[in-house]
């Protein structure tokens, strides 16, 4: 199987210490990542680096197979990678304009934007919060609508920062449920976190962020 996304170095320093030095790091399509490690291995920042909000140094990059310049950092990657922060910011518009908002954003036609937003909140379980007010709606509510929003993009690749830190109970179910849906649809979706419940998901491989270096589990 071709590697969606690989790196031969990703090598990421904060000053003059070397936060992580990563060798041939792989991501595989259609699979589900949990990204493990203590407080400040840089869980966040790896994900961010491929989201590029960050810059790191790095080498032979490829997707789908293909040499990529990751500096900058190339269309290819931006049109198939969605980073989902562990606050997800909602927009003061509406919940259905906010899920939009991605595809709003690219030029899409309107008629395939209310149809994914349709979908995509039928999914997401948010159909009722249609008429809410987005700044009234809990943190399980808030992910959920940020999820919808990630996944009317169609990503090749979602990356989500701590999507149940801040959750419990049933919200946390929700989210937890919807992670199996991404990747049955072909989603590659890597997550950091510390959440037993989407470490031990089904086929979800662990990697683990010590020293430095990738653990694969």
């Amino acid at each position: 199987m071709t590697a969606l996304l690989s790196f031969g170095r990703l090598h990421k320093r904060h000053g003059t210490h070397t936060l992580f030095d990563l060798r041939d790091f792989t991501l595989e399509p259609g699979s589900a990542y949990v990204l493990t490690g203590v407080n400040g291995a840089g869980k966040s920042t790896l994900l961010r680096i491929l989201a590029g909000l960050v810059h790191a140094d790095v080498e032979d990059v490829r997707f789908d197979g293909a040499p990529l310049a990751f500096r900058p950092y190339p269309r290819a990657l931006r049109d198939a990678i969605v980073y989902v922060h562990q606050h997800p910011v909602m927009f003061s518009t509406s919940v259905p304009a906010n899920i939009a908002y991605g595809l709003t954003a690219r030029g899409a036609p309107r008629a395939l934007i209310r149809e994914r937003v349709e979908e995509a909140m039928a999914w997401a379980g948010v159909t009722h919060l249609t008429g809410s007010d987005p700044a009234t709606l809990s943190g399980g509510e808030k992910q959920r609508v940020a999820l919808a929003r990630a996944r009317v993009l169609r990503p090749r690749v979602l990356l989500l920062d701590e999507p149940t830190a801040n959750l419990d109970g049933e919200a946390r179910e929700q989210v937890i449920a919807l992670i199996p849906t991404l990747t049955g649809a072909g989603t590659t979706v890597v997550m950091a976190c510390h959440d037993r419940d989407l470490i031990n998901l089904p086929d979800v491989r662990r990697l683990k962020l010590r020293d430095g270096h990738i653990e694969y589990r």
